[in-house]
């Protein structure tokens, strides 16, 4: 487009240059005029067309709210107005001046002076013609009376007394008869024309200002000659004498300019008009070129400002690279070089907080993964002990979605789970309390009977002044601490008790023995019946002691593979008496467990033992043995339709002396418990509905070797 403009302004700079010039130039107006004038209204047209399209062009950027585009309009506005208001002006002035100085050129006086030294030249001509043509009448008649022979010595002497450069006697038909001419005469006589010479034959004599090829100005008289003769009757004789120069030139100058005067004159409206559309023209060329060259610079002008403009934009979408350069030597150059300067300064700081975001992402992710494989629980309240944060072994823990409490303060969390009622009301009064003092409690929970150890403490202001409360679900560890003491105290109580027992047992079988035949027959029975209590209790301690001894002694196993379904076939063969409908539902291809089998066996038969047991009195007893692979485990199942475990009992079934049998121990689901730990494995007891209970028992696969 910038190309395009220059070249249609330069062509139209040339073609007004050329229409000025024929426009003062006769020769040049007469040939080239219309051709100009039609190149440079087409000229306009290109750059009026040319202006369309820009505005047009313009108008689109407008409708569709391009940046830079009002700025465009606005300079285009003020370039347009500062080349039209001088122009308009200029041409006012130009068409006025013109018209008046047109008018002055015809003014009555130049007319009349012009005029008035035409006729006086033209009277010094008519004077000296008039002169000649006496002369030539003169000659004419001297050489009337004269014989033939004598017209040529008398036409030279006629002619030098005349004074005249040049006399030819012609015949009536042309045909010269004498010749008489001045040093400066050319050596062929000019002719008349034929008609001239039919005008002088008929007696009428002609005389003219004649301009001649080469020569200039010539005064020319011919007269007629009348001769008594047989041949003809009239002859013709011409004279011809030469303009002086200087009255030839000032009389050519007067007419030349005269003639030109009337031309002029004569196309004085049209030479207006002529004028007045070459103005025009100008003026049209030049202000279309200034708007268009106005589009040309807004744009330029507006365009770093647009450029500007996006980069902004693009800054703020985030992409920090580098405007292009701008080639300027003014204060534009420096702002875009400013601008980058900026823009290089925020894409560092944006690198600098991306780093540290990044930092901050990466500890926020290391501590969310600490959190979420930490074993404990996690809870982060606000200063108003609304929740923030969480991690997944918080909820394993306390069995609740805690999600929905997100963002829900401590004392309403009983509106969403009964079971978080009296833990929320105890933290929030241990935080009320603490006055930002660390604390820690044992609380009970009643969701799987659990016993929760409770740490709580305030963050410093610096990070928030935010609540963080730790939990650890302990009942593990309390059943842990209390197997080992009841460990401890079987192991003592074997050791202290076992000892006695024997020598006990002995003492009393020897006082029978000794005092049996001594006594009265009543005293005897007696003694029996004591000396039998006594033996009878010493064997109960010491299967007492046994059991102690068991349950205190840690396993040595004897790892090997079993295979769990027919371990269980072989022990099952053992109860086919048994009052109790026993139902199988082994799984096919079991995989076979690492472990020992007469320990599994004993595991086995205690827990048919429990089950058998639980369903004394009842009707239609049934005991299910099933097995099954879940999760890389394989799990052995009995379960039975008897009177289930007492639910305050649920929590410690595997601490010694805890039984539900007039006369057991509790130390068989111990045992067994010690024994299924030791097999890395793993016991799961729960009461079954309407009434029954379910052990389950789950071992490892044998590990590949």
């Amino acid at each position: 487009m910038k190309y395009v403009l220059i070249l249609c302004v330069s062509l139209g700079a040339v073609a007004l240059y050329l229409l000025a010039n024929a426009s003062a130039n006769t020769a040049a107006f007469a040939h080239y005029y219309t051709l100009l004038l039609g190149l440079n209204g087409l000229l306009a047209a290109s750059l009026l067309a040319l202006i369309g399209y820009q505005l047009w062009d313009l108008r689109r950027k407008l409708k569709a709210r391009v940046f830079g585009s009002k700025l465009t309009l606005r300079l285009l506005a003020m370039f347009a107005l500062m080349a039209v208001l001088p122009g308009m002006l200029v041409y006012g002035v130009s068409v006025q001046f013109l018209s008046k100085s047109i008018e002055s050129w015809f003014d009555v006086r130049v007319d009349t002076a012009l005029e008035g030294g035409l006729n006086l030249g033209r009277s010094a001509l008519d004077n000296l013609l008039r002169d000649l043509t006496k002369k030539g009448e003169y000659m004419a008649l001297a050489l009337t009376d004269k014989p033939d022979g004598d017209h040529v010595t008398l036409l030279n002497d006629l002619r030098e007394q005349a004074g005249v450069q040049e006399a030819t006697l012609f015949s009536g038909r042309g045909a010269i008869i004498a010749f008489s001419g001045s040093e400066r005469a050319s050596m062929l006589p000019d002719r008349p024309l034929p008609s001239l010479l039919r005008q002088v034959r008929q007696q009428q004599p002609y005389s003219a200002i004649e301009a001649v090829p080469e020569k200039g100005l010539f005064l020319r008289v011919v007269v007629p000659v009348n001769v008594l003769g047989l041949t003809e009757s009239v002859r013709v004789l011409q004279l011809l004498q030469p303009v002086p120069a200087r009255l030839a030139k000032d009389a050519e100058t007067v007419q030349a300019g005269y003639r030109d005067y009337q031309e002029l004159s004569v196309s004085r409206l049209g030479l207006k008009r002529i004028y007045g559309l070459t103005l025009t023209l100008a003026l049209l060329l030049a202000l279309l070129s200034a708007i268009a060259l106005a589009f040309v610079l807004s744009a330029r002008l507006s365009a770093p400002l647009s450029l500007l403009a996006k980069r902004t934009q693009a800054i703020a979408s985030g992409d920090f690279s580098e405007m292009p350069a701008v080639r300027s030597r003014d204060e534009l150059d420096a702002l875009m070089q400013s601008f980058n300067d900026m823009t290089r300064q925020l894409a560092e700081a944006r690198e600098v907080v991306e780093f540290n975001q990044r930092q901050l992402e990466t500890s926020k992710a290391y501590l969310e993964s600490i959190l979420a494989h930490l074993s404990s629980g996690v809870l982060a309240f606000d200063e108003n002990l609304r929740l923030k944060t969480m991690n997944p072994a918080a909820a394993d823990i306390l069995g609740v979605d805690l999600s929905a409490l997100s963002g829900r303060r401590l004392y309403k969390w009983a509106l969403n789970d009964a079971a978080l009622k009296d833990l929320a009301h105890e933290v929030e009064n241990l935080f009320r309390s603490g006055e930002g003092k660390e604390w820690q409690k044992q609380l009970d929970y009643p969701v799987g009977n659990r016993v929760l150890l409770v740490r709580g403490t305030r963050l410093p202001a610096a990070v928030g002044n935010d609540y963080i409360v730790v939990f650890d679900d302990i009942t593990h560890l309390l059943q842990a601490q209390r197997d080992a003491a009841w460990g401890e105290v079987a192991r003592r109580l074997a050791h202290e008790i076992k000892n006695p027992l024997t020598p006990i047992q002995l003492s009393a079988e020897r006082l029978e023995h000794k005092l049996a035949d001594k006594l009265a027959s009543g005293d005897a029975e007696i003694l029996q019946r004591a000396t039998q209590t006594i033996v009878n209790q010493v064997t109960e301690l010491k299967s007492m002691v046994n059991a102690f001894s068991e349950y205190a002694r840690t396993p040595s196993l004897n790892l090997q593979s079993v295979d769990l379904n027919r371990l269980i076939h072989e022990i099952l063969a053992l109860y086919e008496h048994s009052d109790a409908h026993i139902e199988t539902h082994l799984a096919l291809d079991l995989p076979q467990v690492e472990g020992d089998p007469t320990l599994l066996r004993q595991v086995v038969h205690n827990l048919l033992q429990n089950a058998q047991d639980a369903l004394a009195g009842m009707e239609a007893p049934q005991i299910v043995v099933e097995t099954s692979v879940e999760e890389n485990v394989i799990r052995l199942g009995i379960r039975d339709n008897g009177c289930g475990f007492p639910e305050e009992l649920m929590t410690r079934l595997f601490e010694p002396y805890v039984t539900t049998k007039p006369k057991g121990t509790g130390l068989g689901l111990a045992i067994v418990k010690k024994i299924i730990e030791e097999h890395r494995g793993r016991m799961k007891v729960e009461n079954i509905q309407p009434r029954g209970a379910s052990v389950s028992v789950y071992l490892p696969l044998l590990r590949a070797t």
